[in-house]
């Protein structure tokens, strides 16, 4: 399977363990853990952790969130990607589709650029038959990229006490 897709302006990768300190700024930050149960990582320890499990999801499902560069400048900038999910809204498993951005690359387009990318390597690579994904229901800038990726809103559901808004987006070239 494909381990890279180029972007206009974004190179997605499989994470590496030399993207801890670009992991670490990310999720250090409680500003971008205001939707994700304000738990923002403490050390740099935590991070080498969430890179070895991410790691092992790339072994164990074939797919996990990779990291976002930008071309221009080889700059780490976030994760984006699938991930195989379970147990949540009912739905025992599935493919959801993520994203998560260093605060002062937010409101640059980056996340509708590598979600697009995600759903059509969901679909014509991987052969996905759906794609779900879920955001904070406050989250609207986060809902507005699922949207604007086609994906549909289906319904609310609570998750550890939070609304939740879950998607759905079905492969248009395999018939259910």
């Amino acid at each position: 399977m494909k381990t890279s897709i180029e972007t206009e302006r974004l190179l997605l990768r499989e994470l590496l363990p030399t993207d801890d300190a670009g992991m670490f700024e990310l999720d250090s930050n409680p500003e971008v853990h205001i939707y994700l149960g304000n738990n923002p990582v403490k050390s740099i320890e935590e991070v080498h952790e969430a890179i070895a499990n991410i790691r092992q999801q790339y072994l164990e499902n074939g797919i996990g969130r990779w990291a976002v560069i930008l071309k221009k400048t080889g700059e780490f900038i976030g994760w984006s990607g699938l991930k195989l999910e379970k147990n949540v809204n009912g739905h025992e498993t599935f493919y959801d589709l993520g994203y998560r951005f260093i605060q002062k690359h937010w409101g640059k387009g980056y996340a509708f650029e590598t979600a697009k990318a995600f759903v059509d390597f969901g679909f014509n690579e991987m052969k996905l038959p759906v794609i779900n994904a879920y955001a904070d229901f406050d989250n609207i800038n986060s809902r507005k990229v699922l949207e604007k990726a086609g994906l549909k809103f289906v319904n609310y559901f609570d998750l550890d006490g939070t609304k939740e808004a879950w998607y759905e987006l079905k492969n248009p070239n395999i018939t259910l």
